[in-house]
């Protein structure tokens, strides 16, 4: 065997090497970099489809307007400096629908004081109608977005639907919940009440 040989054997291993330790460290992911409370939220990509409208004065009702196809996609950072609500979300999920009244209740609440409610739906492509449908038939008038790649749930390694995170201004997640709640309780009003008088850079 030649010195020539010899090295093409060697330089072979270590491409191997490499590859297999790439790839395990690309699976291990999620275990060296869990999304958990007080870790900076990553970043997602998402189609809008409803933009709130909130009453310009008290005897006005709260609505939302549907978005063109083809807007420019949503991502972590048009709500960078904002408390933002992030739900990950189905219209075929029953608990999804069970809190959605509540969700919109907190929206009613905070909205006009500068929370950022973001209902991601996963939902499958083409499904767009029926997400807006669901929305008109419960009454909800906060941002709704699609992401019909199902990105988003890889990015925050969730396991199901509904999955929300509570973000602070500065980005990092506050509170995660798995599966459905009430949004409107005293103590989810009271974190929203405190970030929302934090200062962005806290």
């Amino acid at each position: 065997m030649t010195v020539r040989q010899q090295w093409g054997i060697v330089l072979g291993v270590v491409v191997v090497l490499a590859g297999v330790l790439f790839l395990g460290t690309h699976a291990m992911r999620d275990e060296l970099f869990p999304v958990s409370v007080g870790g900076q939220a990553p970043d997602f990509k998402a189609s809008p489809l409803l933009e709130p409208v909130y009453p310009a004065a008290p005897s006005d009702s709260f609505t939302s307007t549907p978005v063109a196809d083809g807007a420019r996609a949503k991502t972590l950072a048009s709500y960078r400096g904002q408390v933002v609500l992030l739900n990950i979300w189905a219209t075929w999920c029953a608990p999804c629908r069970a809190e959605m009244p509540s969700i919109e209740k907190l929206h009613r609440e905070f909205g006009p004081r500068g929370l950022k409610i973001v209902a991601v739906s996963v939902d499958d492509p083409g499904q767009q109608a029926a997400v807006r449908d669901f929305a008109r038939d419960l009454g909800l008038t906060f941002e709704i977005l699609q992401d019909p790649t199902h990105d988003i749930q890889r990015a925050y390694q969730t396991t199901g639907v509904p999955e929300t995170f509570v973000l602070g201004k500065d980005g990092v997640i506050r509170k995660k919940i798995i599966g459905a709640t009430d949004w409107s309780s005293e103590g989810t009003r009271a974190l929203v009440a405190q970030l929302l008088a934090e200062d962005a850079g806290r």
